[in-house]
């Protein structure tokens, strides 16, 4: 066989590629990952924020799809304790909606799947006089707790990328593929930076983490109809001031069967979603609508004693789930398991593609995929993922409150808010990004809300960022607490510095 530049070409640099690439690289693996924007600059960076077993999967019977993401939560947070937090879960119960035999059987279901979980189990709880209960409306009266985790989804899939490049893989942010063929028992395809930079590479394999494009892509890399195995659901949330105080959540049920999730965000915040409408349009043109916008608000106004309305709304945000087609009528029905089919032309050079999905699982999905490569890389080394340490995760026996302690007397001249979110964005790494600074000034240039010139510096080195967008509102939700005057200070910065990339 003629000598290839990789043994695996990834295309797609959302969280499954990115997993993915890091698996592949501590295996062995030269790898190149490709995407055409930023890093989880769609559909990774749209999530509800959490890292969840999925209680309402239950109600489809998916217990093996549950069971694997509880065991995912747990390893994450081991493997990222400053991304991935406990968060609990109030359940204000209707019967109209679904009985409280039901839902408690459910809940014991749920610990049971999660059997040996660090986290608490769950439990019936009274309303009335409690902090549970002081937001909502008078007529709740009983409800339930249970446990799952918040997470920081963009910055999981930076971390993963970070581990995969000091393994060893090439990340290329910015790059479109524009062709792969088969060529010689390999794939050679065709590259092209948003400079204009082209470049032609040749890979063993190809792994196409495309997402929504994943049809479009295995269509055209085979030359042959794949047929339509991806059902297109936008996902929708808003952002309002805080509606409660405490730092759990809730699970909103609704009418319709669905939930919505109201969770306590960026301090002064409350995130709330998410919908599920089919979507046929681009998937990278995707908006929240005003009937998802209402829809969202009615839903917090059913349970909430405080009502919002559209005008609340300081952000909104919506993402395409490219889900698995399993013929479901209705999109919240539609599995959220995943399937990864290899394609290798009667012992050619294989394609995987990866078809649904969701953010808990990535670890376990990148496992899966690359023991299905073995077949064709049977060089590649074994698994190793679930026992190791994220970027910014070693964060010691004193966990998160040390290590903000010890970034406090290190850096004593920034804010409690400034070093909160620095350990909380970067664990251990924080230190890193405030590098030899002794002063405020030793950090450069502000830009609003704690964000610094040698912060900037350092993601643009380190993390592939490139824009005011991929700084203000994937590597950071600074979007929401700087002004707009700070954000175009920022964007002319970037335009001017001309940093070099990580």
């Amino acid at each position: 066989m003629t000598s290839a530049d990789y043994d695996i070409l990834i295309a797609g640099g959302g969280i499954n590629g990115a997993a993915i690439a890091r698996d592949a690289a501590g295996r062995g693996a030269r790898v190149l990952l490709v995407e055409q924007d930023d890093l989880a600059a769609h559909t990774s960076s749209a999530s509800t924020k959490l890292i969840h077993g999925g209680l309402r999967y239950l109600e489809q019977y998916a217990f093996r799809l549950v069971r694997e993401s509880l065991a995912e939560c747990e390893r994450l947070l081991a493997a990222a304790p400053h991304l991935i937090r406990p968060l609990q879960f109030a359940v204000p119960h209707d019967r109209a909606m679904r009985p409280a035999w039901m839902m408690r059987a459910g809940l014991w279901l749920y610990d049971m799947l999660g059997l040996g979980s660090s986290l608490p189990r769950s439990r019936a709880l009274k309303l009335p006089g409690s902090i549970y209960g002081a937001p909502l409306r008078t007529d709740a009266e009983k409800g339930f707790l249970y446990w799952d985790c918040r997470g920081d989804d963009s910055r999981l899939v930076v971390a993963c990328a970070q581990d995969a490049a000091a393994r060893g893989a090439r990340i290329a942010g910015y790059t479109r593929l524009v062709q792969a063929r088969r060529e010689g028992g390999l794939w050679r395809a065709e590259l092209l930076g948003r400079d204009g930079t082209a470049e032609t590479v040749t890979a063993r394999a190809l792994v196409n983490a495309t997402g929504a494009w994943a049809d479009r892509l295995l269509g055209a890399a085979t030359a042959k109809a794949t047929g339509n195995r991806l059902r297109l659901v936008k996902g929708s949330h808003i952002v309002v001031p805080r509606l409660f105080e405490g730092e759990h959540a809730y699970l909103l049920q609704q009418p319709d069967g669905r939930i919505v999730f109201a969770i306590p965000f960026e301090r002064r915040f409350t995130l709330v979603g998410t919908t599920d409408v089919p979507w046929d349009g681009a998937p990278d043109r995707v908006e929240i609508d005003a009937a998802e916008t209402a829809y969202l608000c009615e839903a917090v106004n059913r349970w909430f004693a405080r009502a919002i309305a559209p005008e609340d709304v300081v952000w909104r945000y919506a993402g395409v789930r490219a889900l698995y087609d399993d013929a479901q009528a209705n999109p919240s029905k539609i599995s959220r398991d995943y399937v990864l089919a290899v394609d290798d032309a009667a012992g050619d050079a294989p394609i995987l593609s990866v078809f649904g999905g969701k953010i808990t699982t990535h670890r376990a999905l990148a496992e899966h995929a690359l023991d299905k490569l073995r077949a064709f890389l049977p060089e590649l080394g074994p698994a190793w993922t679930g026992q190791a340490v994220l970027p910014g995760g070693d964060l010691g026996e004193a966990g998160l409150a040390g290590l903000i302690a010890g970034l406090a007397k290190r850096a004593p001249f920034l804010d409690t808010a400034t070093i909160d979110r620095l350990a909380h964005s970067y664990g251990s790494r924080a230190f890193d990004v405030v590098g030899d600074a002794r002063t405020g000034g030793d950090l450069g240039e502000q830009f609003g809300a704690g964000l610094s010139e040698r912060e900037v510096r350092y993601l643009m080195a380190h993390e592939w960022a490139r824009s005011a967008d991929d700084i203000l509102w994937r590597r950071s939700k600074l979007g929401l607490h700087v002004s707009p005057d700070e954000a175009r200070k920022l964007a002319a910065w970037l335009d001017a510095a001309q940093l070099p990339l990580g």
